[in-house]
């Protein structure tokens, strides 16, 4: 999956765009999504964030739909529960402090960890599971998002005959079910300025991943400095998977300026990077 198109006006918001917040387009309970037969979304707050599921086509509004989008996020919610870092009862939490063991965790643990392994190895150490706390602690945090609209994905995409649509607080996975339909529009922040969009990518099927200083200032560390960087106010990565765009997206901001060279590696991915000196760099790689 690549971006079919590039919009670089700085316009205000639109209604029909999805973006790092969520917007009216999300909002399950507004005259809009009521009056439209082909369109409807939902949204609660998941994991500290608003988690929006939109679906179009004719079925839009059809029983089994509705089924299959509160089956999902019933799905996101015992996720949180089993890797919030807040909550003592968790089981990531009991893993932490030494009650629970790797090979007594449940499955999706031990997937989150095969991954996270996977992505501090592909990373060259920038995304670094362990190091979050500096105390060598594992903590997916910054993955098991990706991980989890993933899987949600798979149980949306089963409908069939839907389009749809998951942002989860900026992060978006997308699927038409016609691969000539119209493809989804979407939004990147301008990091200066949340009112205002940078660019927008229509996409077909994949996923669109950011990280930067918009929402949480400054709070990326450099793994090796341990110190934070403050070089890229955003990196954006659209590409086929929603967990290695957003670990491709934590990882070029931990990079530094140093990610604009590095975007050359992601085969199959495009994005953009801001960096604090306002210059922006666009990379589109093939397969």
């Amino acid at each position: 999956m690549t971006a079919d198109v590039w919009s670089d006006t700085l316009t205000e918001m639109r209604a029909d765009v999805l973006t790092g917040v969520v917007t009216g387009v999300g909002a399950d309970s507004t005259n809009a999504q009521r009056n439209d037969p082909a369109r409807r979304a939902w949204v609660e707050q998941v994991m500290g964030m608003p988690v929006s599921i939109h679906i179009r086509g004719p079925r839009a509004h059809d029983a089994d739909v509705a089924r299959t989008v509160m089956a999902v996020f019933v799905w996101l919610h015992a996720v949180d529960a089993m890797f919030s870092t807040y909550r003592d009862s968790s089981e990531l939490s009991r893993l932490q402090r030494h009650e629970l063991t790797l090979a007594t965790c449940s499955p999706e643990i031990r997937a989150v960890h095969t991954l996270c392994t996977a992505a501090l190895e592909r990373s060259a150490g920038y995304f670094d599971a362990w190091g979050w706390r500096g105390a060598g602690t594992f903590d997916p945090t910054g993955l098991v998002k990706g991980w989890a609209v993933g899987r949600a994905g798979l149980m949306l995409e089963a409908l069939g005959d839907c389009d749809f649509a998951i942002d989860a607080g900026g992060d978006v996975l997308v699927h038409c079910a016609d691969p000539d339909g119209t493809p989804w529009r979407i939004g990147i922040e301008d990091p200066r300025d949340r009112t205002q969009v940078l660019a927008t990518v229509d996409v077909h099927d994949g996923a669109v991943a950011t990280s930067g200083t918009a929402a949480r200032g400054t709070h990326i560390i450099d793994p090796f400095t341990r110190k934070p960087v403050e070089s890229i106010l955003s990196a954006t990565v659209i590409g086929p998977s929603i967990v290695w765009a957003d670990v491709w997206a934590t990882s070029a901001v931990a990079r530094g300026a140093s990610a604009v060279t590095w975007t050359e590696s992601l085969h199959g991915t495009s994005g953009i990077l801001m960096l604090a000196d306002g210059t922006v760099h666009r990379w589109a790689q093939p397969l």
